[in-house]
């Protein structure tokens, strides 16, 4: 259990320092409802961590009732990532490196902060946890239904973040997508 914690601060500090100093700065998206969040943030200004839990409800209220398993695994990553987004958001605008290391360095964060998380079976939630029930129920795999979900909240934002920043988004969510790949392979054995 001491692990599981340790890798949920762990994962959601790095996944704050990827969004608040890297994205944040140059307005870029990433997929999910991280993505969602940080959209209702540039468009209204609202805080993205709240924003993301505002959005997942709908989410787990789904978990609870056709997967509590989801449920209880993400609840906790969701809440403290989001609540580290919004106490990290001070440091948006202080690291000055240009657009495309920024897509990079924010992407690789993101990607090994919710790949510590997955590591130890817990989650930042949201459309992850859509797609492991939209897998559940239609055996399509993972990966293809968080891509396609991701994608689709990006492609969203394009009135919000322009053409150009989409492209550089694209490029964040395949950082993000490595990365959680490269963390999650060494994902230690549960019995």
């Amino acid at each position: 259990m001491l692990e599981k914690i340790i890798a949920m601060l762990i994962g959601s500090i790095l996944l704050s320092l990827g969004v608040n100093g890297f994205l944040i700065p140059y307005h870029l998206l990433d997929g999910g409802v991280i993505g969602l969040g940080l959209i209702i943030h540039y468009f209204y200004g609202w805080p993205t961590g709240l924003s993301i839990i505002l959005l997942s409800l709908p989410l787990y209220v789904l978990a609870w009732f056709f997967e509590r398993r989801y449920f209880f695994y993400s609840l906790h990553g969701l809440v403290i990532s989001s609540f580290c987004i919004d106490v990290f958001s001070f440091i948006n605008g202080r690291i000055q490196i240009g657009i495309l290391p920024s897509t990079m360095i924010g992407g690789l964060l993101v990607g090994i902060g919710i790949g510590v998380m997955l590591r130890y079976e817990t989650s930042t939630g949201g459309t992850d946890l859509l797609a492991q029930l939209l897998t559940k129920f239609t055996n399509i795999n993972i990966g293809i239904i968080i891509f396609l979900i991701d994608g689709l909240i990006i492609t969203s934002g394009i009135q919000v973040v322009g053409l150009e920043k989409f492209f550089y988004s694209l490029l964040t969510i395949l950082c993000v997508g490595f990365m959680t790949t490269v963390t999650v392979a060494g994902r230690p054995q549960t019995h």
